[in-house]
């Protein structure tokens, strides 16, 4: 019994000491809850009645039923935890987040969806953030989840080096092969019905960004190589890489204290798992003179841009109107109905009656355009939504 106590007194003089070397640190909770409810006018595919992709579109007549369904949607509402502690290299900044946005197997359900698991220290980041290439201060301020197609919004697994921050920042990371926009196998990314995708080296991505009092500039870019693999169930091999690439420029600019202009466009070529909303990264070409190799696979090449305005009426009201579109350059062995163009605008009226407290209206339209069937389909959906927001600082 004495011993236990001796030791229990130790333990305890440890811990003490322990606790006193302890640097001290932040550790904050925060989220929101929110719930949508509106009325989609025509037909969306069922598993994402609340957002707006125009590649979810019905490729063909009546895919997706009847038009005009009601929804209700809670899938937005989000938890966070974010933690600073000092260290003798930096601070140690780790972001901990998810909402309820299933993806994956979960598509079409309330589930659990990690958005952030990442730490930061110094000039290093590793974990899932926000792909370089991606620019998440060209989101507007709206309600709708899913955002303009135009925008290139992918968040990946990476390590990420910094050598440059402050008013102008530089970064480079290598990022997961494959990642995709809305978090689906890269296996169907390739329209290679003999094909597997096959992971040799990371994506390369960049950025660069310029800030000022007008508001910032950033030029980032991306490289990758993307191979396939025959799996030898048709009787020709298609086999094949290539290399993908993009250039995305973006900006928002303070038009004055209660306008911000944002900007965006992006050209390149096998990037589309790195977009809001885009099909295939790779498609067939005809390969005419060879009757042992009739197809081969290749990069698509792709365009967008997306043009917003922010304004504040007064200390109550906010609205954000805009449009955005996506341009796909098919190639000749493409089905049909493959998905070409992308068209998304809306606009709303967001009411703050509290600093915590928001309430809004937003009216949005999309279309899909196909590739060479003549076939276009377009969708209206008004949206109304109230979102509470808290924090915890500890």
């Amino acid at each position: 019994m004495k011993q236990f106590f001796l030791s229990a007194t130790m333990l305890t003089i440890m811990t003490c000491a322990w606790a006193q070397d302890e640097p001290t640190g932040t550790f904050e909770i925060f989220g929101h809850v929110m719930t949508d409810a509106g009325y989609n006018f025509d037909q969306v595919n069922p598993d994402f009645s609340d957002v707006m992709r125009p590649t979810q579109l019905p490729a063909y007549k009546n895919q997706y039923g009847s038009d005009g369904n009601v929804f209700y949607s809670v899938r937005q509402s989000m938890l966070g935890m974010e933690s600073v502690t000092p260290t003798p290299l930096g601070d140690l900044n780790i972001l901990f987040v998810m909402d309820l946005f299933g993806v994956g197997s979960n598509t079409g359900q309330t589930a659990f969806h990690i958005l952030y698991a990442y730490a930061e220290l110094g000039k290093i980041g590793v974990g899932h953030n926000w792909s370089l290439f991606c620019d998440i201060g060209c989101f507007p301020n709206m309600i709708e989840y899913w955002g303009p197609v135009g925008l290139s919004l992918c968040k990946n697994v990476q390590f990420r080096y910094i050598p440059i921050q402050g008013r102008n920042q530089l970064a480079v990371a290598l990022e997961r092969p494959g990642g995709t926009a809305d978090e689906g196998v890269y296996d169907g990314r390739i329209e290679l019905d003999d094909a597997k995708a096959k992971f040799d080296l990371p994506d390369l991505s960049a950025e660069f960004r310029m800030t000022r009092n007008w508001g910032y500039a950033e030029l980032s870019g991306l490289v990758r190589q993307i191979k396939w693999i025959d799996i030898g169930e048709q009787p020709y091999d298609v086999s094949g890489k290539a290399i993908g690439w993009g250039v995305h420029l973006s900006s928002n600019i303070k038009l004055n204290e209660n306008n911000m202009l944002i900007a965006q466009g992006i050209v390149g070529e096998g990037i589309q798992n790195y977009m809001n909303d885009a099909p295939t990264d790779i498609g067939l070409e005809r390969s005419y003179d060879d009757p042992n190799h009739p197809v081969d696979g290749v990069v698509i090449p792709l365009k967008s841009f997306t043009l917003y305005l922010n304004h504040v009426w007064n200390k109550k009201f906010t609205s954000a109107v805009g449009y955005s579109a996506i341009f796909i350059d098919n190639t000749d062995g493409q089905r049909d109905d493959a998905f070409r163009k992308g068209q998304y605008a809306s606009a709303n009226l967001l009411y703050h009656p509290a600093p915590r407290i928001m309430g809004g209206i937003e009216l949005l339209w999309i279309r899909r355009d196909n590739f060479r069937d003549g076939w276009d389909a377009s969708a209206t959906k008004i949206q109304f939504s109230l979102r509470y927001t808290f924090n915890k600082m500890l």
